[in-house]
């Protein structure tokens, strides 16, 4: 379960930005393409805050719908996975959305 490790480290992120002030709720953006999961997420956001400014902070996910651009047709496509087709049937497609995992913001006491 790799959400565990990146869960410890938006922790540790938001925590070091911080410093000594407490952390009252993160926003994270993950995008559905980006193999992560956010339920996972949020079940180790309260264990991997615990004992630090981040800990009791409200957990808040925006999930990035995946979309992508054909090369061919210059026509935009929905994306559940990474791999897909146009509706002109090509296969040549460029992720322009959906593979993000960034904080967005946090807000602090």
């Amino acid at each position: 379960m790799h959400e565990l490790s990146i869960t410890h480290g938006i922790v540790a992120i938001c925590a070091e930005r911080a410093g000594t002030e407490r952390v009252t709720c993160v926003r994270l953006e993950i995008g559905q393409l980006s193999a992560v999961l956010p339920d996972a997420v949020r079940f180790c956001f309260d264990i991997c805050a615990k004992g630090t400014v981040v800990e009791g902070a409200i957990l808040e996910i925006i999930e990035t719908p995946g979309r992508a651009l054909c090369r061919d047709c210059n026509g935009e496509v929905a994306m559940t996975q990474l791999f897909g087709r146009c509706r002109c049937g090509s296969a040549n497609l460029r992720v322009i959305a959906g593979e993000e995992l960034k904080i967005r913001e946090m807000e602090l006491a």
